[in-house]
Order: structure tokens, then sequence, then C-alpha cells
């Protein structure tokens, strides 16, 4: 039997409750935003990775576009297809890691929102080939010149709120700016060892470049505070619209752990 990674079990505990979060509040308007910035014509192809429960997908594919959602939890993915029978749409769903997964379809757009498998590093996965590795498989998936919209955790804000004691005690590495806590899915469940990746604008520019992507804007985006607006400082998520405009390096350069 295949054994679940930290994430997965994660998330597959975290599903029943997932859309009680603050977060998800804001579909509509952040799918407005998304559909004018993505600029996809009706009916062309979107690709949702880290999906969830679907909140994006199944917005998007009530407005006309077809809609493929990628998750690692089977749990999340269960869900989402209950509400995407429950809106009446039609949205295909795959259980994969962001950082394995292949595609033979070439799409019209890309999203990658909340820190959807962008940023959540397993135990032994190297800071800078795991997250790489997510690029340039969304990037593979990619028709030339089609855009992708992420939003990834801060690093900026990660480093002005850190203490010189977390460093200490191993919560907080500077060098490759990831925090290492312990997080409970729910009430009264048992807490998870679980690390995530944050990032500073100049290292997003070249890692999609790395990937093939060429970063066109980097803008404040923080759920429920979308928008064409400066990043600020102390602000949780970075958004980052990027344009497929090459081929990826080989990641496993990068010394990606299996």
């Amino acid at each position: 039997m295949r054994e679940r990674s930290v994430w997965e079990e994660f998330f597959d505990a975290h599903a029943p409750i997932y859309e009680e979060n603050v977060f998800t509040k804001n579909t509509i308007p952040e799918v407005d935003f998304l559909t004018e910035e993505l600029a996809v014509e009706k009916g062309g192809s979107i690709l949702d990775v880290g999906c969830g429960t679907g909140r994006h997908s199944i917005e998007l594919a009530r407005r006309g576009y077809a809609v493929t959602g990628l998750d690692l939890s089977s749990e999340m993915l269960a869900r989402a297809a209950d509400a995407a029978r429950s809106a009446g749409v039609n949205v295909q769903w795959i259980r994969s890691d962001a950082a394995r997964f292949r595609l033979p379809d070439k799409f019209d757009a890309a999203i990658c929102l909340c820190e959807g498998g962008f940023g959540l590093l397993g135990q032994g996965d190297d800071p800078i080939g795991q997250p790489l590795s997510i690029l340039c498989n969304i990037s593979r998936s990619l028709k030339m010149q089609a855009k992708a919209t992420f939003t990834v955790l801060n690093a900026l804000a990660s480093i002005r709120r850190s203490t010189n004691e977390e460093v200490e005690e191993g919560r907080f590495d500077p060098l490759n700016l990831v925090w290492s806590s312990e997080s409970s899915p729910g009430e009264g469940m048992a807490a998870v060892a679980v690390k995530e990746r944050a990032f500073v604008p100049t290292e997003l520019v070249l890692l999609f470049r790395l990937a093939g992507m060429s970063v066109t804007n980097i803008w404040g985006g923080t759920a429920g505070d979308w928008g064409r607006r400066p990043l600020d400082l102390d602000e949780m998520e970075i958004m980052v619209v990027a344009r497929k405009s090459g081929q990826p390096l080989n990641e496993a350069l990068f010394l990606i752990n299996e």
C-alpha cells in the first residue's frame, strides 16, 4: 500500500473543514480577477494545480471554461467532485503530486493559488528543487505564451516577523526560507510536522525563468485583497503572473529528492 505524504495526510484530514477557512470566502471576486488577468476565451482550457475542494475550478467551469483540477488529497478531490455535481458543471479531477505530475494536454492558462502545493515541502524535499519541479510541470502543461497566476508565501514578511530564537530552535531556516511547525488539521486531531517555504521576488523571477516562464508582474496577493498593487512587506502572500516563453531546463540538476 502506498504511504501517504505528510501534506496528503494533513489535507485528507482537513478536507471536511477546509472551506471554513477565512481565505476561502472570496471566490467570486477572485475568479473575476483571474478571468480578466488570464484573458482566456470562453471554452478555453485552464489547469488548477492544488485545487483543493475545487472552489476556483467550479466557478471557472460555471463561466464556460474547460477546467482540470489537480490535487494531492483524495479527500479534497472527493469533496470537489461532490460540489461540481451539485453545481451542475463538469471538471476533470486528477489526484497527483504537483512536483511529479505529467499531463498530455496543453492548457490555455494555469492557476496555483493559496499555496496549492507550491511552497509546501515534504520532510525530505529540496527547498529549491521541489518548487522548481512544480513550476516545470506546470510550464510543460501550457501552450506557448499561455499565462499562469500563482499566490505564494511572502518571505519578506517571514523574515520581518522571525526572531533569532526561532532560528536557534529550528523553527525558521533563514538560509532556505523554510518554516517548520506542528499543525493540527482540525480540532481534536493530532498535530502533523509540516514545512512551508516562502519566497522573495527576485528568486521567483529566476525560478520561473528556469521553468520556461517569464514573470510579467509581481503584486500583493493576500487572499481577500487581490489587485494590481505593490507588494506590502508585511502581507502574507505574493501574487506572481507569468507567461510561458520557452522550455523548462532539466530540473534534475537541482537535486530533487524522489
